[in-house]
């Protein structure tokens, strides 16, 4: 027999693959993690992970266990979850991975609505450069930009959004406003910083006219909207924040339009479980909120 604590722990070092991240998701230190593994291996007289680098990856004998481990932490979830039988609904802890632009603009104004409606969740907002991966739990849930090809995963495609290049009015009356893609050689450009840009998607300079390059750049798109509504000049906007500004106006409106897919991710082990039916239900009210009908 072993102790769910050391099994616990082994499912945290075998997604993170090293200790440190597995510590910091757990809430214990470095120190209690080695002692857990290794009472886990003793019990089991075998090796679980192979130290490549710095990173600890799974024996064969730690890729069976992995299995096993995961079935008997899906049915505790299970057995956990009140199944939204309670009078106040369903309860418990939900982590959410978004995007920062579509947190701030299309989740974060609704949070109170949310809240009102499912009080009993505790819901975790994550809006960190990149998105965590419900693969390696390191999230329960994650709205992507792109479908993951691989891991233990149900995904459904939430719906459509758009974008188009948008400026103030203060840069338009000093630079001119730009009739065709080909003149926004001559405007300077706001946009990504190439080497942080997470996620291809957000790579559509390109898409707008071949060769562009942004002049001003940033990693955040709130950043990139405050730059573009304060006049320093012409960018790519998702219309959830562009037609939320009246100092910005839409150019070439039948020339650029760009279209992109949210991709609602869940690890499979959770779907089930109440409090991640009644996010994955209001997510899909927010993105059907942005008017876009060519969902599937």
């Amino acid at each position: 027999m072993f102790d769910w604590d050391d099994l616990r722990t082994f499912l945290a070092v075998a997604r993170a693959g090293r200790i440190a991240p597995a510590a910091r998701a757990l809430g214990i230190d470095a120190t209690t993690i080695g002692r857990r593994l290794a009472r886990l291996s003793q019990s089991l007289d075998s090796t679980l992970f192979e130290i490549a680098g710095g990173e600890r990856r799974l024996t064969e004998r730690g890729q069976s266990l992995l299995q096993h481990a995961e079935a008997i932490e899906s049915a505790a979830l299970a057995a956990m979850d009140d199944g939204g039988g309670s009078p106040g609904g369903p309860t418990g802890q939900v982590r959410l991975s978004v995007a920062e632009g579509f947190g701030t603009w299309v989740l974060a104004p609704a949070v109170a609505e949310f809240n009102m409606q499912y009080p009993g969740i505790q819901l975790d907002l994550v809006t960190a450069s990149g998105f965590l991966n419900p693969s390696k739990r390191e999230a329960d849930m994650a709205v992507m930009l792109a479908r993951p090809q691989r891991g233990r995963l149900v995904v459904k495609r939430l719906g459509n959004y758009r974008l188009r290049l948008y400026a103030a009015k203060t840069y338009l009356d000093r630079a001119g406003r730009p009739r065709h893609p080909g003149e926004l050689r001559n405007h300077i450009l706001v946009g990504y910083v190439p080497e942080f840009i997470f996620s291809p998607e957000l790579d559509y300079l390109g898409e707008v006219e071949a060769g562009l390059k942004a002049h001003l750049r940033s990693t955040s798109i709130n950043v990139q909207h405050r730059m573009l509504s304060e006049g320093a000049g012409i960018g790519v906007l998702p219309d959830f924040i562009g037609t939320n500004d009246p100092r910005l106006v839409p150019l070439m409106p039948d020339e650029v339009a760009i279209t992109r897919s949210f991709w609602l991710v869940t690890h499979a082990d959770l779907r089930s479980l109440a409090r991640i039916e009644a996010l994955a239900g209001w997510l899909a009210a927010k993105v059907a909120s942005l008017g876009y009908a060519d969902r599937g």
